[in-house]
């Protein structure tokens, strides 16, 4: 949301710049300030768009070394073994779901997709708060998929709920 409120101000200035510049009010003391603004806002809008790339290369990389096995690069799982990651499947359900799911493990038959799977999914309590948000917002944002992130917060309490 913090993008679209930078999107919406940019736009602002342009439509305030483009205004001045076209009923030929030449102050060049406001003219400098809607530029400054302009810039400090394009900056911000590069920080940010630079943070979610990182965010996304991390998770991608905890993907491929914990997750891709089994759920394949492409997030479609193997049929009858190992579920698919995209629209549909459980990918959408509560984010607290899915940190419990990857804190615990999963075993026994699961449905997905209106397919049967029947291996096993190892705990992967040993991933780190960081890790998980960042694993479970790729998968959420990948495959097809459209969530919103998890945040640290959530996984904090899933994990102390969890140690008791």
């Amino acid at each position: 949301m913090g993008s679209k409120k930078v999107n919406l101000k940019i736009r602002v200035l342009i439509l305030l710049f483009g205004c001045v510049n076209l009923s030929g009010f030449n102050s060049s003391g406001k003219i400098n300030i809607l530029r400054e603004n302009l810039e400090d806002l394009r900056g911000q809008f590069k920080r940010q768009s630079i943070e979610q790339s990182e965010k996304q290369l991390s998770g991608r990389a905890v993907y491929e070394k914990y997750c891709l096995t089994c759920h394949q690069s492409n997030g479609s799982g193997v049929p009858g073994m190992h579920p698919p990651l995209g629209p549909g499947s459980w990918v959408g359900k509560e984010p607290k779901d899915l940190i419990k799911i990857l804190m615990e493990g999963l075993s026994g038959k699961i449905e997905v997709n209106d397919e049967v799977y029947k291996d096993n999914m190892p705990s992967q309590s040993k991933l780190t708060d960081d890790e998980i948000v960042e694993v479970l917002t790729y998968i959420r944002s990948n495959f097809g998929n459209n969530y919103k992130s998890v945040t640290p917060e959530m996984v904090k309490s899933v994990r102390a709920n969890h140690l008791k």
